[in-house]
């Protein structure tokens, strides 16, 4: 499947940047092969628009804001969050602005982030109460571009398998490559997997899980949100609750801007961010190296021939199901550039 070729992807939020590199000023971002600018007016509102002025095509990323506006770097036309061209500093009488305006598209700051959607969104952001409870803390984790499709990431997410291979010197287990078998409950718009997954504890771990065992249980109740986002809530036998969020932002069909946070039930005193976030880029790290390699054209047609299956790769084919459903309802039919065996044959 090449994302930006399914219109319908378009109808998702999507985190695209961390709140804070926007307050700095205007920021380019490219979304589905959608050049955007992100910006945030005087009175502290976000907005996402085309990164083009209407009038000579340069780019408004290289702008400043102005009030409640955006200005152009070029010639200095001015624009609202909605797009609209409420400045033409070379016709003070407003001449020439009745209809001139740049798209723009929906915009919404949530967990630290700017979540964009190019055209309605058919779902909300996730609600993850996590965020306003006294009890947990937020730790922003990771915010990178990768060279790989966003459904290998979330394939990769929801795969047991790959555990005790890729994740063999963090805490996978390789002299036992069967994996549990998660139960998937079907949702609208993605799905839960829960499964309980035996793991090493290492050295590193034992300080950020306060816990000196040698193994250990991850119970995992893990949500995939339609196309690119995931919470994998990891629930230790201590009860500590380790809850990551990791988004596939699709950037272009074989680059994806990985964007992840968690949730934790303890304090920085018992357990340093630092530290937490130093295991989970190693985890990260073993899979990007993994994933960067994959091909990013993902067939959803699992009859396809192009890739073989196993009882495990479940989860995954189940997106793949689930993708396909999708764009079949909006009168769409999966888009690659692999050439269909059946048409072969």
């Amino acid at each position: 499947m090449l994302a930006t070729r399914q219109p319908v992807l378009r109808r998702f939020w999507y985190p695209a940047m961390p709140a804070a590199m926007v307050d700095a000023g205007p920021q380019p971002f490219t979304l589905l092969g959608e050049r955007l600018v992100l910006w945030r007016d005087a009175d502290g509102k976000y907005a996402a628009m085309a990164d083009r002025c209407c009038h000579r095509s340069a780019q408004l990323s290289k702008g400043w804001i102005d009030g409640n506006t955006i200005v152009c770097p070029y010639h200095g036309w001015a624009y609202d969050g909605a797009g609209t061209c409420v400045k033409i500093p070379q016709r003070p009488d407003s001449a020439g602005l009745r209809g001139t305006a740049v798209k723009s598209f929906f915009c919404e700051a949530r967990y630290g982030h700017l979540w964009v959607a190019l055209d309605e969104p058919l779902a909300p952001i996730p609600d993850w109460p996590e965020e306003i409870d006294s009890g947990y803390r937020r730790i922003n984790q990771f915010y990178e571009p990768w060279n790989c499709a966003g459904l290998r990431l979330m394939e990769n997410s929801f795969d047991n398998a790959h555990i005790h291979f890729v994740h063999r010197n963090t805490f996978g287990d390789i002299n036992n490559p069967d994996p549990p078998e998660p139960t998937i409950e079907r949702l609208d718009y993605g799905f839960v997997a829960r499964s309980d997954v035996p793991v090493y504890n290492t050295e590193e771990q034992k300080k950020n899980l306060r816990d000196d065992s040698a193994f250990t249980v991850r119970h995992i109740t893990a949500h995939w949100y339609m196309p690119f986002l995931r919470r994998l809530h990891i629930r230790y036998p201590s009860g500590l609750d380790h809850i990551i969020i990791t988004a596939a932002t699709p950037v272009g069909d074989g680059q994806s801007q990985i964007v992840q946070f968690c949730f934790r039930n303890d304090r920085e005193a018992e357990a340093p961010a630092a530290g937490i976030i130093a295991f989970d880029r190693r985890v990260t790290a073993e899979d990007r190296e993994v994933l960067e390699g994959t091909d990013y054209d993902v067939p959803l047609d699992m009859h396809s021939g192009i890739e073989r299956h196993m009882p495990s790769d479940k989860p995954g084919l189940v997106m793949r199901r689930m993708l396909l459903d999708l764009l079949a309802t909006h009168g769409e039919t999966e888009q690659t550039r692999h050439p269909s065996r059946r048409a072969a044959e």
